[in-house]
């Protein structure tokens, strides 16, 4: 990375009914993150976040569902004059195995609602994306569950200990 990172925006949905689901690989990095860098989260309505702040770094859980993380993830960056290219937007990825990671900068959306409204309110595809891989439904024990089914319910012990170590790894 040339560019620091000045934004880390974690993706998931906010409440008690989604916590601990595949969709909210995000919120655990960016509560893992906060935790390493002795940062504790704050709601702040102006951007329909929870924010942290250490040194330099703001770290976000939007609290607009899934689907409208960009008005969050573009709110801070406009407020603070971050470029896109300062941004980490951390997500989950169906299309990696659970405890799979991938660093990319920019590129498509692949489907992902989230990723698809933050480059639509950020006007570029020119932000880090950190994958962290949760599965596909096809490869699960139950291949013919619809992906908003699987991706809503929280992974077995086995993948969640997975994806536990991929943002362990990825914060090392």
């Amino acid at each position: 990375m040339s560019t620091p990172i000045r934004l880390v925006a974690g993706l998931g949905n906010p409440g008690r009914g989604y916590a601990t689901t595949r969709h909210n690989a995000g919120f655990r990095f960016a509560d893992a993150l906060a935790s390493r860098l002795g940062s504790s989260f704050t709601h702040e309505s102006k951007f329909s976040a929870e924010v942290a702040k250490a040194g330099d770094i703001r770290i976000c859980k939007p609290m607009t569902f899934m689907n409208l993380s960009g008005r969050s993830v573009a709110g801070i960056a406009r407020f603070f004059g971050i470029a896109s290219d300062a941004i980490l937007v951390v997500h989950d990825e169906l299309d990696l195995r659970p405890g799979d990671a991938k660093l990319k900068l920019g590129g498509g959306v692949a489907g992902h609602n989230g990723l698809r409204d933050i480059h639509a309110q950020l006007g570029s595809a020119d932000f880090w994306r950190l994958r962290l891989g949760i599965g596909h439904p096809r490869d699960s024990e139950f291949p013919g569950r619809e992906v908003i089914d699987y991706v809503l319910k929280p992974p077995d012990r086995e993948d969640l200990s997975a994806i536990e170590g991929a943002i362990d790894r990825a914060l090392g």
